[in-house]
């Protein structure tokens, strides 16, 4: 025999030395455990309920500006330190920003900023518990930090709705000399 079946047989001959009666289970005791269960469960149901009716009302004070972004270099594989960022809304209300159009007077600046060594952006605008609904425009002065790049700067537009004026919205931008790209964040 190998080592291996020798010291299987020893473990299992010793446990079966020692190895204690079992008792058959009785139909009650099997009637009360399952009762136990189902109350057990029942329970859990009933809490999850309450807690989930238990919302406050009023939603926290944020800990952060409600819009904020970083810049990572890709090409270098590090933040981009420096990169000046400006944060923009659409006030006008006739008309919304279409592609195609040259608009020029209906953004309005809410803050400005510059990236710092960790390719983070100082606050951009003020705290506010609830966002404005509406058009926003992120852009960065990418031709300042890469003279040599093909974008001079790097504007980036997206919306927030109604049913999003309470999220954060973290609008990172990955740039290289001649790519960008951007996503949600968290």
């Amino acid at each position: 025999m190998k080592i291996t079946e020798l010291r299987l047989s020893k473990l299992f001959s010793d446990k079966a030395d020692t190895a204690p009666a079992v008792k058959p289970l009785s139909t009650t005791n099997i009637a009360t455990k399952a009762e136990d269960r189902v109350n057990i469960i029942g329970a859990h149901l009933t809490a999850a309920t309450r807690a989930a009716g238990a919302k406050p009302a009023h939603i926290p004070i944020r800990t952060r500006p409600p819009i904020t972004t970083h810049v990572l270099d890709t090409s270098h594989g590090c933040p981009a330190n420096g990169v000046e960022v400006r944060l923009e809304m659409w006030k006008d209300n006739q008309a919304r920003p279409q592609f195609g159009e040259t608009y020029i007077d209906g953004w309005i600046s809410l803050g400005s900023s510059a990236t710092d060594k960790d390719g983070r952006s100082g606050q951009l605008m003020n705290m506010v518990e609830a966002l404005v609904p509406g058009i926003y425009r992120i852009s960065f002065n990418t031709g300042k930090y890469n003279p040599d790049g093909f974008f001079p700067y790097v504007s980036i537009v997206f919306e927030i709705k109604e049913s999003q004026k309470w999220d954060h919205f973290h609008v990172p931008l990955l740039l290289s000399p001649f790519s960008i790209s951007t996503y949600r964040g968290s």
